[in-house]
């Protein structure tokens, strides 16, 4: 799939989610077989560029490309400008988000709630194509509700702005994550425009991913919650889609690895304290579906510091493992 300059060989991509794909989250998926992964949404209000949050969102240095940043916002003038300031901070695709459905995002009509205003849709995506070099993606719904599934007229919107790639969330606003995504409404755009469509929701298993891209005939898919605690399902759909074989699970031992990897990783990119706190959310997915889920918690959020929570890791995985203990 090409977006601009960018050839995406893999056709698997780490969605955007906030407070989830951050640096360490992003490079760890990639490094597990994803395409391409976009940063959590970054808001296109200038006066929030300079808080903490706002600062580690915009933090790529190291990432290997392509960049892609999400930003998300109600202005015209406002999102091109942020488009703009991304791009001086590393970003190679801007992505704008019109999925979002968030009741605080649509209370202030940014993310799936713009889709109720096609003109000022058409606004947007001239304004910040326009204002950059790089290309741009966008990120829809199928429309606001079951009633009004515009996505088909907001598609053909985006192409003709010039957006480079679009992803449909296979599912309403007023679904939120509720029921199960279709995507019929998906394939019609598919058909309809030239650009790359990248189909999302419920993209759960190797499985899932090729029949989708069987019933839609996109480009690639998007997967989110089910990277959360499994990042190698990247290399699983991957592998799948080339081979039309299954991957055997990862080992304990490979998770204990990767799950170390990720600690130090966030440690090191948040500092320890707010690192161990980041790190408990993605020890818990981890663990959700596992026979040792309650134990393990019980173990890791004992840790109030880096080192005890590598160590508390390490000796939890090592003792399933049977492995010696090092202290």
């Amino acid at each position: 799939m090409q977006i601009g300059p960018h050839n995406i060989e893999t056709p698997v991509i780490l969605a955007p989610m906030a407070g989830v794909t951050d640096k360490p989250f992003r490079q760890l998926c990639k490094r597990m077989g994803a395409g391409l992964a976009v940063s959590e949404m970054t808001i296109s209000d200038p006066r929030f560029w300079d808080t903490a949050k706002s600062r580690h969102r915009m933090n790529h240095d190291g990432e290997p490309a392509p960049i892609s940043v999400q930003i998300a916002g109600t202005d015209p003038t406002q999102l091109a400008h942020a488009a703009r300031h991304n791009v001086e901070h590393g970003a190679q695709i801007i992505d704008i988000n019109m999925g979002c459905p968030a009741k605080k995002v649509c209370n202030v009509w940014a993310g799936s709630a713009l889709m109720r205003d096609e003109k000022l849709v058409a606004q947007i995506l001239m304004a910040v194509v326009a204002a950059v070099p790089v290309p741009v993606t966008l990120k829809i719904r199928t429309g606001w509700n079951a009633e009004n599934r515009n996505a088909p007229r907001i598609a053909q919107l985006a192409e003709d702005c010039g957006i480079q790639a679009l992803t449909v969330h296979g599912r309403t606003r007023e679904q939120h994550y509720n029921g199960l995504a279709e995507h019929e409404t998906v394939a019609a755009i598919k058909a309809q425009i030239r650009i790359p469509v990248i189909a999302n929701g419920d993209i759960d298993s190797p499985q899932k991913a090729h029949e989708v891209l069987q019933k839609t005939g996109c480009d690639a898919v998007m997967v989110g919650r089910a990277a959360q605690g499994r990042p190698w399902i990247f290399r699983e759909i991957a592998h799948f889609l080339a081979n039309g074989e299954c991957l055997p699970e990862p080992s304990l031992l490979e998770v204990r690895d990767v799950l170390l990897g990720h600690l130090d990783a966030l440690h090191s990119f948040y500092g320890e304290e707010m690192g161990v706190r980041i790190a408990r959310k993605h020890l818990g997915w981890y663990a959700k579906d596992r026979p040792e889920n309650a134990a393990f918690r019980a173990v890791v959020n004992q840790a109030t510091d880096a080192h005890t929570q590598q160590r508390l890791t390490r000796e939890y995985f090592d003792s399933l493992l049977d492995l010696p203990q090092n202290h």
